[in-house]
């Protein structure tokens, strides 16, 4: 997508090239050569890309991105295969909006205030090409989740 020069806030302050106050966020971005990544190719001939999209300005750590692509993750205490195993062509379309999350310096449009005891800002509203969520559908319509809400409740 094309970015205007610059976009600002109502302040005057740029809303690109900022970090996210949450848990696992770095305080501003910058190069981390070292992110993971999904790497090669994916059977239906797509890229897998990973966090390492972001290594040249990112909002987070080598470490962050490792834990991003594992199926039990200290990020935040969840199992993709929760409900039995997610099929891979599934779950690399929640490893990479993980890592989206995580990394990228360009959310700044669509943060918003969280009142979280691990997070003080979340985003909202971020806009998904139609494309990719017909491909994400295609690839999870026969995946199942034993969970209505993913962001409570886990024990």
């Amino acid at each position: 997508a094309a970015w205007p020069a610059t976009v600002t806030a109502a302040g005057g302050d740029s809303l690109l090239n900022i970090c996210m106050d949450a848990k696992h966020h770095k305080k501003e971005p910058g190069p981390e050569g070292k992110l993971y990544g999904q790497g090669g190719p994916h059977p239906s001939g797509a890229t897998r890309r990973g966090c390492i999209l972001w290594k040249d300005n990112a909002c987070c750590t080598a470490n962050t991105s490792m834990e991003a692509h594992q199926d039990q993750s200290y990020l935040y205490n969840f199992n993709w295969d929760h409900c039995g195993a997610m099929p891979e062509k599934c779950k690399r379309h929640f490893i990479q909006d993980t890592c989206l999350y995580e990394c990228s310096p360009n959310l700044g449009p669509w943060i918003d205030q969280a009142d979280n005891s691990w997070r003080k800002e979340r985003i909202l509203h971020v806009p998904l090409c139609r494309e990719d969520c017909e491909q994400w559908w295609e690839d999870c319509q026969d995946a199942v989740t034993c969970k209505v809400n993913w962001h409570k409740g886990w024990n």
